[in-house]
């Protein structure tokens, strides 16, 4: 094989990887799939989308081998082939958000109230948390709690939130995340949690970013994985 041949060939298949992920649902599959594997219907919910095109797009990622999947019963299940494409997601929009101003607008918008967020370092953070001096919570859904947390961080998923107020307390900072920046769940969180008279704030990161930053995260099991 002639050397221009060869070298287009090995940018050419690098290149799949950028076709999989060039539609803004694809990436958004990608993010709901870092928190852990889910069937067709329930990633359709999420992302608003008919059943055929969320399997159209999830073909798409599977082809670049991005995801993989298993049959349980009548359900498709579905799964990121590795950490690194979670890493990826983190790195595609870490890039975005740097050269982006749109982007950077849009997530300001997001972000109105920067009294909402917690200013503490990531590492400061697992102290604390260790320490027990703020109580962290995970307000995803109870299956991506299990599937990873971060360390130290209590399961209180936003639609459960409100009835079981008690079991937090009310003379520690309490710290609220969800699937990352994009993520309007621990919004939920803070407002009704202040609502109540807690004192609460916000982190950008998830899961995914904990892991991209080489923090450990942890299973149900309490593994660090």
């Amino acid at each position: 094989m002639k050397k221009r041949s060869l070298k287009d060939l090995l940018y050419e298949q690098v290149a799949r990887i950028g076709k999989a992920v060039s539609s803004p649902k694809r990436l958004e599959l990608l993010d709901l799939l870092a928190q852990g594997e889910k069937n067709v219907e329930a990633l359709a919910t999420e992302l608003s989308a008919d059943i055929k095109l969320t399997s159209a797009h999830l073909k798409a990622l599977r082809d670049a081998r991005l995801v993989t999947s298993r049959r349980d019963g009548k359900y498709v299940i579905y799964r990121l082939t590795g950490s690194d494409v979670a890493g990826l997601w983190v790195t595609l929009r870490q890039v975005a958000e740097e050269h982006l101003l749109e982007l950077r607008l849009a997530l300001d918008q997001m972000m109105a109230d920067p009294a909402k967020l917690a200013s503490v370092g990531r590492a400061e953070l697992l102290e604390q948390a260790r320490r027990g001096d703020v109580i962290v919570i995970d307000v995803r859904p109870q299956a991506e709690y299990a599937a990873a947390h971060l360390p130290f961080a209590r399961s209180m998923p936003v639609a459960e939130l409100e009835k079981r107020l008690a079991e937090l307390p009310a003379d520690k900072d309490i710290v609220a995340y969800c699937r990352g920046p994009f993520c309007l769940l621990s919004d939920e969180a803070v407002a009704l949690l202040t609502s109540k008279g807690y004192r609460v704030r916000k982190i950008l990161d998830g899961v995914s970013e904990w892991q991209a930053a080489g923090l450990p995260v942890q299973a149900s099991a309490g593994v660090p994985s």
